[in-house]
């Protein structure tokens, strides 16, 4: 699904952000990206999401060589192939939720009455559907996050992107979206999760990528649940 050959991403003249990072992530895997802030988590999470291009090395996701995409390119690899959660939704709050929800379908072409019978599997499997027709402003935040969970997941994507979706929420609500996160994976939705948060990390993934100053420090299995 994903694959980094010597990956390297430099800003200015600072130290690089990452630099020859070479890995593999399989279709069906969760991997956990954890280290320190400035360890190039953010950075790793740009360059699989065609956000920014490396200054060295190929990236290629799905087939497609994110590295050599264009901006108009990118923007219709992320709608085909990418979910993204954000750690602060990225909702639109003059949006309903079930418009925030159909947006990427619209978006991508799909039409108008498929997109409102996935939209509403997808509120009513994370739990959320008696909230379609409200503004995001008027629900909690970890209802938030189900929507934006059910937003990325809208087109099907086969990869999903997730930078510290926890991070903004209470202890319950992240407790929810925990135990989302490891459904989807059990599911076998392949799952990138930046976090800080390695309780996190253990709950829901089946890998983690340990970075330290932009290289790859450790890279192991973990038991999901332990």
């Amino acid at each position: 699904m994903i694959r980094f050959d010597r990956v390297g991403k430099r800003y200015g003249e600072g130290p690089p952000a990452l630099e020859g990072v070479s890995l593999t992530v399989r279709a069906g895997e969760s991997v956990a990206v954890l280290g320190p802030s400035g360890s190039g988590k953010s950075t790793l999470l740009n360059l699989i999401a065609g956000l920014d291009r490396p200054s060295e090395g190929r990236v290629t996701v799905d087939g497609v060589r994110v590295d050599t995409l264009d901006e108009a390119g990118a923007a219709k690899y992320r709608r085909s192939r990418i979910g993204m959660v954000f750690q602060f939704f990225n909702l639109l709050d003059d949006l309903t939720v079930l418009d925030n929800v159909l947006l990427p379908a619209q978006l991508s072409g799909m039409p108008l009455g498929a997109a409102r019978k996935r939209a509403g599997q997808l509120l009513e499997s994370l739990g959320v559907q008696d909230h379609a027709g409200a503004y995001p402003g008027r629900i909690s935040g970890g209802q938030r996050q189900r929507v934006a969970v059910a937003r990325a997941l809208m087109n099907r994507p086969p990869l999903l992107l997730a930078d510290e979706p926890t991070g903004a929420l209470d202890s319950a609500s992240a407790k929810d979206v925990e135990g989302l996160l490891r459904e989807l994976s059990a599911d076998g939705q392949t799952i990138v999760l930046v976090t800080h948060d390695e309780r996190l990390a253990q709950a829901c993934a089946t890998r983690a990528i340990q970075l330290l100053d932009g290289r790859v420090a450790s890279d192991g299995a973990l038991v999901v649940g332990r």
